[in-house]
């Protein structure tokens, strides 16, 4: 696809047009000017594949756990080509999962042991909802 209105960039990119605007406001993604392409449409913001594939690692560093100050920051740093600074920001995002993870393991564990209980409990009422209500 050549130039994307921005409806267009929004299908493209899975997002809805509101979050091109609002990474826009927030210098992620870049502004084009409007132009007149035909007396029919009226003047149009017309979208690159290059903002597609900025919206695309956007979305992917969000999905990596990245924050959008982040994110700005390692847009600057491919610009720059600062390949420690970028590093240090992977390293973080890495120590930040592996302790969700951690996190999360010991949760599924204490479930686990619960739904063990539950299952061979003999009483009325489910050590699930006993161990819950006690939070």
């Amino acid at each position: 696809m050549r130039d994307m209105t921005i409806g267009q960039l929004a299908r493209q990119g899975g997002v809805n047009v509101e979050t091109i605007r609002y990474y826009q406001r927030r210098g992620l993604l870049p502004v084009p000017p409007q132009s007149a392409s035909a007396p029919s449409e009226g003047r149009v913001r017309r979208y690159d594949e290059a903002v597609l594939r900025r919206l695309r690692f956007i979305k992917s560093a969000q999905a990596a756990g990245f924050t959008l100050t982040e994110i700005a920051e390692l847009l600057e740093l491919d610009a720059s080509s600062d390949r420690a600074r970028a590093r240090e920001l992977a390293d973080a995002r890495i120590a930040a999962i592996e302790k969700t993870i951690a996190e999360l393991d010991v949760a599924r564990r204490a479930l686990m042991g619960l739904s063990r209980q539950c299952a061979a409990a003999d009483t009325l009422h489910c050590p699930i909802i006993a161990a819950f209500e006690q939070i």
